[in-house]
């Protein structure tokens, strides 16, 4: 595959995205990064700013993620643009690879969880790191566990905030054993 046809999509927060958009950067990958008018990104390349119309494209109802995810989410502006921005993400890109923690009944802690939910609603090859037990897992309807590769031109990188040295780690290896070093 010639990296440089290909397109990360992520929202540009510290951590797991922020290393994302390094690691395609030092290959010559083109990154998208979607975000909304006073959001406080890491990355600033090729940024997308949604508008009010764009944002509401992703709208979902804050119920639906609640039940989807296990867990709640109260009613306020920046958690549903937030929400709203991770869809961009997902419409855009066909692979998804997240960096997160794969809780017990099977949903992926925290925001990056949206992610996943919205993977498998749109059938899209999903592929996680769990930085607890260190392993990359795919999505089988459950998880498996998996060394994934780069295989489509448009791919997702999200994640936690508070990425380890083991998920830093996990995103490189993705990058070399998908594209060399």
């Amino acid at each position: 595959m010639d990296q440089t046809k290909c397109t990360l999509y992520s929202s540009g927060l510290k951590g797991a995205e922020e290393t994302f958009g390094e690691a395609a950067e030092k290959r010559n990958i083109n990154e998208v990064i979607y975000s909304f008018e006073g959001h406080k990104l890491s990355r600033d390349k090729n940024t997308v700013i949604l508008s009010q119309e764009e944002l509401e494209r992703g709208d979902i109802s804050m119920e639906l993620a609640s039940r989807m995810m296990s867990r709640t989410y109260y009613e306020t502006e920046k958690i549903r643009k937030v929400l709203q921005t991770i869809f961009h993400m997902v419409n855009s890109g066909h692979q998804v690879f997240v960096i997160g923690s794969i809780q017990e009944d099977g949903s992926v802690k925290g925001g990056t969880g949206w992610a996943v939910e919205l993977a498998k609603m749109f059938n899209r090859p999903l592929h996680v790191f769990d930085q607890p037990t260190k392993q990359w897992y795919i999505w089988k309807n459950s998880w498996v566990p998996d060394t994934p590769k780069i295989e489509y031109d448009t791919f997702v990188g999200s994640g936690t905030r508070y990425l380890s040295d083991a998920g830093r780690n996990a995103i490189e290896q993705l990058f070399i054993d998908s594209f060399g070093s």
